[in-house]
């Protein structure tokens, strides 16, 4: 493909020795460079779509970074809020009420900000909007009220790692963040199964599960957990709490449709709004897994930089670039790929496929995975 072909994807590294090179500055620069005012026309009501943390996670966008961007819209004319959608598992944002007092926690107040926060899809996750997009696992998709009744969107994206989805980022983002709890469960797969002969029988799967899916079963002398499939909606939670690793999914066949469903639910979070959605991504802090955790491990590479763009795909796929060029750090969930040039995320999780999420998204027209990468 010819370089004329390539999505400009902006730059921006962490390096500062002076005050016009802070990364407040660097924000600046990134929205300038990107052209992100054209999406904040007059009076335009522009979610500002962000992960807020759950709560004893900590590696969350700074909010004082947030405050930069909604600046920013304030003085192009738009009416920015600040939004994310509640969660499907049991947390400290599965209902508006947590969600909001979460985000307070962790800085996300007016006086931080600058901008109301509205949760996306309302008090427990009843609003939300059907959106053709005609694809091959859906027709149509459900998105978050606030979200599909936005006149813009700016996409502000922690890039890190994930069990399933291999890496989140710009995608993901799009895809569980705008979605209400029930377009999560059309996501998710349901393919989890308990190693019995693990099970320590802890019962944090059991107590983490909000579709009371997991019951004890009787193995001889003792018990062990078992997930019950017809209940199941496959959010992954269990996944996420068991320490022995009891509790597993077949990677082989339920992957790539799962994968493939986070792409076309994230081409339908903005398909109705394809020019007027801008998009920001934070290399630092790269975890192995997801801010939905409740803690925040050590990161997997050292910070890069901040990048924008305009396509979700060139940028995931940038972001992914430059991590896999870090040398890997030793304190860190990496048991292998530790060398430059390396795939961190498959060093992390094996059975991870960033790369079919790219590829996939890029198959049914929600990006171009061809970039230029410009550093400014």
């Amino acid at each position: 493909m010819s370089d004329a072909k390539k999505v400009p994807v902006y730059f921006a590294g962490f390096r500062a020795r002076k005050p016009k090179e802070s990364k407040i500055k660097k924000i600046e620069a990134l929205f300038a460079a990107a052209g992100f005012a054209g999406i904040a026309r007059k009076d335009a009501l522009t979610a500002v779509k962000l992960h807020f943390g759950e709560r004893g996670n900590d590696t969350f966008i700074n909010p004082v970074f947030v405050r930069a961007v909604v600046d920013l819209l304030k003085a192009s004319g738009a009416k920015p809020f600040l939004t994310d959608s509640n969660t499907l598992y049991n947390g400290t944002r599965h209902n508006a009420v947590d969600h909001l007092r979460t985000a307070m926690e962790h800085g996300f107040s007016y006086a931080t900000v600058g901008a109301p926060i509205i949760i996306a899809d309302g008090l427990s996750g009843g609003s939300f909007s059907p959106v053709f997009i005609g694809k091959k696992h859906f027709q149509e998709v459900k998105i978050a009220g606030a979200v599909n009744d936005a006149h813009s969107m700016m996409v502000l994206s922690h890039f890190k790692g994930h069990e399933m989805a291999g890496f989140g980022g710009a995608i993901k983002n799009l895809a569980m963040g705008c979605s209400p709890s029930q377009g999560k469960c059309e996501q998710h797969s349901s393919g989890f199964s308990v190693a019995q002969e693990r099970c320590v029988a802890c019962g944090m799967c059991m107590a983490n599960c909000p579709q009371q899916a997991v019951s004890w079963e009787k193995r001889g002398s003792r018990r062990a957990a078992s997930i019950d499939k017809d209940k199941c909606v496959g959010c992954g939670e269990c996944l996420t709490v068991c320490e022995p690793k009891a509790i597993s999914i077949d990677w082989g066949t339920e992957l790539k449709p799962l994968i493939e469903r986070i792409a076309e639910y994230a081409y339908g979070a903005i398909v109705e709004k394809r020019d007027r959605v801008g998009f920001l991504s934070f290399l630092m802090n790269i975890t192995p897994d997801c801010d939905c955790v409740a803690w925040s491990d050590s990161p997997l590479v050292p910070d890069i930089g901040i990048l924008a763009s305009w396509d979700p795909v060139a940028l995931d796929a940038a972001c992914r670039d430059l991590v896999n060029q870090q040398a890997g750090l030793v304190n860190s969930h990496l048991k292998c790929h530790h060398a430059p040039g390396e795939d961190k995320f498959k060093g992390a999780w094996k059975h991870t496929s960033g790369e079919w999420l790219l590829s996939y998204a890029e198959s049914i027209g929600l990006g171009s995975a061809c970039y230029d990468l410009i550093s400014i």
